[in-house]
């Protein structure tokens, strides 16, 4: 009898180990479907990976031990466009570099682009730990100096390390999108979305047909959930990846625009940010349709959802709050001072995002959202010694020492010699865009190439005269001035202006001009060179005499964007062949720059100036060449820059002044190479 008994109870344990076996295998199963649409993202990235990886460097900085090359920031302030909050701290960051701020608004630690970090303005922040990390980090995207990966160190100075891909168009960072597996998405200026999984660098591939992605150009990323995401491009609308499969909607579905700004996500409606107006999408329906468009017309260059209100920050007309629920209607913001509020028309760089509270960058001050309005928390560390713009186009020293400082789209400033005096700021319908500022040297007074004509001060920086075509310039647009033996040539994308004694007289084509398009002069004793679209224009008494191409000279490229005369000839700057010297029998010949310049360099508008010792040459996103006239060479300068494109320069008692995309910065010349 004891036989069957056991039997049964041993049958009975076998069912039941069968049940518990089953139910493992349900519940791995269960584990498997929850986390498969959250790994399909990193392994289709791996997938990806495998043909397509992508080289880069992963180095440590050291920002506590600045190298290279000191130069002076003049007149300059921190120009803030991005940031986060993290670990405490505040995260202010743009083209200047990054500042850090204690919880309280106290200032910690400043790090200056071109000093302590890469020289390449930080375009976007986040924050996230990635694989194979210890803990969270701060993430820098740079446009042209990768990603950068930054580690608190209480009050010492942070670990900073850098990304750097090898292929310089996958430098150039837009958007940044930490994932929860420990997975990074970066989108790039011009190279597509890539995907950093803490040991490989590679394009992220997601299934659209006739898409190129790896020329995508992403201008945002945001979040739906762990497994899907959206992606803005800066010309082919937005795409929703999700489940593997990808989904695009542009203009010709309904978008505002294909030109996407900003994105944002609450649940399953997405705002899409355009620049003549936000849509609303609905992930959850079929197909990806705007359901609706907000604020039609406005600029959406940012945005922040919150569960009833959506924040459209603009270029130009402040932040504009619109209710999502009912009819939109678009309520102006306004920022408090005190006990008056005023409407904001400044622009708005971005929205910071923290646990209770919303903040925005408005015109370089951080405010906090306080009900309908916005209070100022930082304000712009601006003094009556800074310069109302970094963006410098044109620079000139006055008989006195006031520098004259042109901007490219703010007017100009004038830096008064005498110490802590403030800087006077000039700006109308005419001063607006800065092309040249040129000493006269007959009557020592400062004339002005603007985009609206020429404007002609007096000893006093007093503007006292405007030409425009009114008065017989052949274009309003002046690009450069020349002083000669018998009075002031102009150039302008309509031919050349001369003002002499008998009044204005221009040339052009018909006149034998090779192009109308001049956009540099030179003068030497009776000879005047004009730089133009189409190759360069020798001319004698107003008169051209001959004209040189690269059909029939040595010239490598015929947009001519900068002269200077020398001893043996002129220095020619061009627009994608670098630096050429032209001699007095009209033969060119290449300069010999450092070793790694590129061979399509491009040298910026009016951009070649020499003083006794050094010739210096401005380039578009290439630093600075500098040739020493002791030596015979010439150096590329990179280190200590605020910005790789130099846009002017002026020198005054062995000190050079240069102006760049983001600052006015001042060295002596004896500390150059």
């Amino acid at each position: 009898m004891e036989r069957p008994s056991t039997t049964f109870r041993q049958g009975r344990v076998n069912h039941l180990l069968l049940l518990a076996i089953a139910a493992a295998l349900l519940l791995v199963f269960g584990v498997l479907a929850a986390f498969n649409s959250q790994r399909t993202l990193t392994r289709s990235a791996r997938s990806a990976a495998i043909d397509g990886r992508l080289a880069f460097t992963l180095r440590t900085l050291d920002p506590g031990m600045a190298r290279g090359l000191r130069f002076e920031p003049v007149a300059s302030t921190p120009r803030y466009s991005t940031g986060a909050f993290f670990a405490g701290d505040l995260y202010l960051a743009g083209p200047s570099g990054l500042t850090v701020f204690a919880g309280e608004g106290k200032l910690k630690r400043t790090l200056r682009t071109g000093v302590e970090l890469p020289v390449a303005p930080i375009t976007a922040v986040a924050s996230g730990r990635l694989r194979g990390t210890h803990g969270p980090q701060l993430l820098l995207a740079t446009d042209g100096a990768g990603l950068l990966l930054l580690e608190p160190n209480g009050d010492a100075a942070p670990t900073l390390h850098q990304l750097l891909p090898a292929r310089a168009e996958a430098a150039g960072l837009t958007a940044l999108l930490p994932l929860s597996t420990g997975d990074l998405l970066l989108g790039t200026r011009q190279h597509g979305l890539l995907l950093y999984n803490g040991q490989t660098l590679a394009p992220l591939s997601f299934s659209l047909p006739g898409i190129d992605q790896a020329k995508l150009q992403v201008t945002a990323l945001a979040a739906v959930d762990a497994a899907s995401y959206l992606l803005g491009t800066r010309n082919q609308g937005v795409f929703y990846v999700h489940a593997g499969t990808a989904e695009r909607t542009d203009a010709a579905s309904g978008l505002p625009d294909d030109q996407v700004e900003a994105l944002a996500v609450r649940g399953h409606r997405a705002y899409v940010g355009t620049p003549v107006g936000t849509a609303e999408l609905d992930l959850e329906a079929p197909g990806l349709h705007p359901t609706r468009v907000l604020a039609k017309g406005l600029f959406g260059h940012v945005l922040a959802v919150s569960q009833d209100q959506l924040a459209v920050g603009t270029l130009d007309q402040g932040v504009r709050q619109i209710p999502l629920a009912g009819p939109a209607h678009l309520l102006p913001a306004s920022i408090s001072a005190g006990p008056s509020s005023t409407v904001s028309n400044d622009r708005v760089d971005a929205f910071l995002a923290a646990p209770d509270a919303l903040y925005a960058l408005i015109d370089g001050a951080l405010v906090r959202r306080t009900g309908t309005g916005w209070t100022p928390v930082l304000a712009p560390s601006a003094t009556s010694q800074t310069l109302t713009d970094n963006n410098i186009s044109a620079l000139a020293f006055a008989p006195d020492g006031t520098l004259y400082v042109g901007f490219f789209d703010r007017g100009l400033d004038l830096l008064l010699p005498n110490p802590g005096a403030p800087v006077r700021h000039l700006e109308d319908d005419h001063l607006f865009c800065i092309n040249q500022l040129a000493l006269d040297p007959e009557r020592h007074i400062i004339a002005a190439a603007t985009a609206n004509g020429l404007v002609l001060f007096d000893q006093q920086g007093t503007p006292r005269q405007t030409l425009t075509r009114r008065d017989g310039l052949i274009s309003d647009h002046v690009t450069d001035i020349a002083f000669t033996s018998s009075g002031t040539a102009l150039a302008t994308p309509a031919g050349l202006t001369f003002l002499t004694p008998r009044g204005p007289e221009s040339l052009y084509g018909f006149q034998g001009l090779i192009n109308n398009h001049v956009y540099a002069l030179a003068a030497k004793q009776n000879q005047l060179l004009a730089g133009t679209l189409g190759g360069l224009s020798v001319l004698n008494a107003e008169t051209v005499t001959r004209s040189l191409t690269v059909a029939n000279s040595g010239l490598k490229h015929n947009w001519i964007t900068a002269l200077l005369p020398i001893s043996n000839g002129y220095l020619v700057g061009t627009y994608g062949a670098g630096i050429e010297t032209l001699d007095s029998q009209g033969q060119f010949t290449p300069v010999e720059l450092p070793t790694g310049t590129p061979r399509e360099l491009v040298i910026n508008p009016n951009a070649i100036f020499a003083t006794a010792t050094h010739t210096y040459a401005g380039t578009l996103g290439h630093g600075l060449l500098v040739y020493n006239a002791a030596t015979a060479r010439w150096s590329a300068v990179t280190s200590g820059l605020p910005s790789l494109n130099v846009t002017a320069f002026a020198a005054r008692d062995g000190q050079l002044y240069m102006g760049t995309e983001d600052g006015l910065v001042r060295i002596a010349e004896a500390d150059l190479p």
